[in-house]
């Protein structure tokens, strides 16, 4: 049985305050079966957050190396270490990672992937060099757990089990379980920033502190790898339900050999990805975007809630939020779920696209609206009403319909009142596609398509006065599309006066609106301190009216489209040395700040790359 080392408590009690990492990565990880409930980012040649036992709760902020000769150098991999990633075969989602040394002293060369059937990170780590340097080359293992979503009040043990040091950890019966398929030849625990490895280390490169236990507080857990003559060895991070739980399947994973566990990790997903649409010979790269980018969208999906497929295993800059922000972008929106779906569905895959209708339908409200977002077992998160995102669902049962992959779920029951929630809520929205301002706006106005699909559906089934009526519905938004969100007076772009604009800011509730785009003025959040924050909302675009022509409400060489696209390349195109990028739209002020700093509040806007 496991057992506490020791009561020796760290110094420094609670910590710094604790931060996640950055939200851009560099890969997500997971293995395909179900039975493997973990999830792993990569940035900066390192491990960052990873997820248990659902694919919306992170519990690590990251875990790296920590690298000395113990007298002249004191390296990080992450902060310190040239960096390169690259998948280990094209349809997996497991890493080959090289970091090396500035200097060219050494190079570390990781594979990570999630053990095959359990939920567990394994790091395959080979040391190369000079003999000479990696003689004296000391490496230490540093993990800052965040269990159960946040940094205060996790609590670290060095534990023994058979004659070996385990580094834990544990908040709220979620238990961490960290070591290698060789021995810790110290371990310790610490509190971030005061008694933890990394702080002990850059004061003289050496380990001097060895403590059993830190509790309460923003902790980390070191412990040097005692390699000997070896260059190579696998480390494993496992998580589970109790202390013999984490530490029964950390062992178990490390007892299989590397090489069989990455084999069966890359068979898994490569016999996913065989069945999709053969696309390969049609791209650049034989595959290789396709592909990953399949198994990307299908890593997002839940494993104990099939369907349930979130937004981005990230949280939008991490290292500025602290456990006040629960939610980041590991959540469900439906339109960003729908449209994941769609992908899989254009693909080849129909399972996955049915699993997440059904999903939907067992996550509508009872008024057939749709939460703002909300955490994978149903529960809203954030509580704002979006009508694109009550329309998703219907264009998704639509398409499944279409090509005859429902199977015995029938959604009929969950389009119906979604569209009753449409007609009744609408044609203004509460909030648009950016969630911030009411109003017309044309990318909800797009919904239409939903309701002509849901006309569709209910004609399939002899119900023709529904079908009549939510076409002539749909026809009746489409008539008013220009006279709601088309000014004929802008100044944004010379000589285009008309186009669409981003939105027609109307107060919903509101029986008799000012429905001319022409007045009115919008109210843009997230201003840097003393720029203006409201503008006319004529000389306020987006991009948004391009869902009219994805969903065929408008042609895509409609004059009005054409021109708007004119004006909205004008304001939000931005070349850079990856390609043109676009903002969403013009004094946007969510993105990092001129300094180059996180977002706070406010910052320069972010800009949106095309695939």
């Amino acid at each position: 049985m496991p057992r506490f080392r020791g009561n020796h408590e760290a110094f420094g009690r609670p910590g710094i305050e604790p931060r996640w990492t950055y939200a851009d990565k560099e890969g997500v990880g997971t293995a395909y079966a179900i039975s493997s409930r973990i999830w792993f980012t990569l940035l900066k040649g390192v491990l960052t957050e990873i997820y248990y036992p659902t694919v919306d709760r992170p519990q690590v902020r990251d875990l790296q190396y920590l690298i000395t000769d113990g007298s002249t150098f004191f390296h990080e991999e992450r902060r310190h270490l040239r960096s390169q990633a690259e998948r280990i075969a094209p349809e997996a989602l497991g890493y080959r990672v090289t970091n090396h040394d500035p200097d060219g002293r050494y190079t570390i060369v990781k594979e990570i992937i999630a053990d095959p059937h359990y939920p567990c990170v394994l790091q395959q780590t080979t040391v190369e060099g000079d003999q000479t340097v990696l003689s004296r080359l000391r490496l230490y293992a540093l993990c800052a757990p965040h269990l159960a979503g946040g940094g205060w009040g996790n609590n670290a043990y060095v534990v023994e089990v058979d004659g070996q040091n385990i580094l834990t950890a544990e908040k709220h019966g979620t238990w961490l379980a960290l070591a290698a398929d060789l021995p810790f030849s110290r371990a310790s625990c610490g509190y971030v920033g005061r008694s933890d490895g990394w702080t002990d280390l850059a004061d003289n490169f050496q380990m001097d502190w060895e403590f059993d236990r830190a509790t309460d507080g923003n902790i980390a857990l070191t412990g040097e790898l005692a390699r000997g003559n070896r260059t190579t060895f696998t480390l494993g991070l496992a998580l589970g339900e109790s202390l013999h739980n984490a530490v029964t399947t950390l062992f178990q994973s490390l007892d299989v050999p590397f090489a069989a566990q990455r084999a069966r990790f890359i068979e898994q997903w490569g016999r996913v990805c065989r069945r999709n649409v053969e696309l390969m010979n049609a791209s650049r790269d034989r595959g290789h975007c396709y592909c990953g980018s399949y198994s990307l969208l299908m890593a997002h999906e839940d494993k104990t809630y099939p369907g349930a497929i979130i937004a981005s295993l990230s949280i939008p800059w991490g290292e500025a939020s602290g456990d006040d922000n629960k939610g980041g972008y590991h959540l469900v929106w439906t339109r960003d779920m729908v449209n994941s779906a769609m992908g899989l569905l254009a693909a080849g895959n129909t399972e996955s696209p049915r699993r997440a209708l059904s999903y939907l339908a067992v996550s509508q409200q009872e008024d057939g609206g749709f939460a703002q977002n909300f955490w994978i077992d149903g529960d809203p998160y954030w509580t704002g009403s979006q009508l694109d995102e009550v329309a998703f669902p219907i264009l998704l049962a639509f398409r499944l319909a279409r090509e005859k992959a429902l199977g015995s779920f029938d959604p009929y029951t969950m389009v119906m009142r979604a569209a009753g929630y449409l007609i009744r809520n609408g044609p203004t929205t509460a909030q648009e596609r950016w969630e911030e301002v009411s109003g017309y706006s044309p990318s909800t106005l797009a919904v239409s398509a939903a309701l002509i699909a849901a006309g569709s559906l209910a004609r399939g089934r002899g119900e023709e006065n529904t079908a009549r009526f939510l076409e002539e519905y749909a026809d009746f938004l489409e008539a008013h599309l220009e006279a709601w969100t088309v000014t004929t007076e802008g100044t944004v772009a010379a000589g285009i006066p008309r186009h669409y604009i981003r939105i027609h800011p109307v107060r919903v509730g509101d029986n008799e609106p000012d429905e001319n785009p022409n007045h009115g003025r919008v109210v843009l959040p997230n201003q840097p301190p003393g720029l203006p924050w409201e503008f006319p909302a004529k000389d306020i675009v987006d991009a948004g009216f391009l869902e009219l022509v994805r969903y065929g409400v408008r042609a895509p060489e409609d004059p009005l489209i054409v021109d708007s696209l004119h004006v909205a390349d004008a304001l939000l195109k931005i070349k850079t040395p990856w390609g043109p990028c676009w903002h969403r739209y013009n004094h946007d002020g969510f993105g990092q700040r001129n300094d180059g700093g996180p977002y706070m509040g406010w910052g320069v806007a972010v800009a949106h790359g095309r695939c």
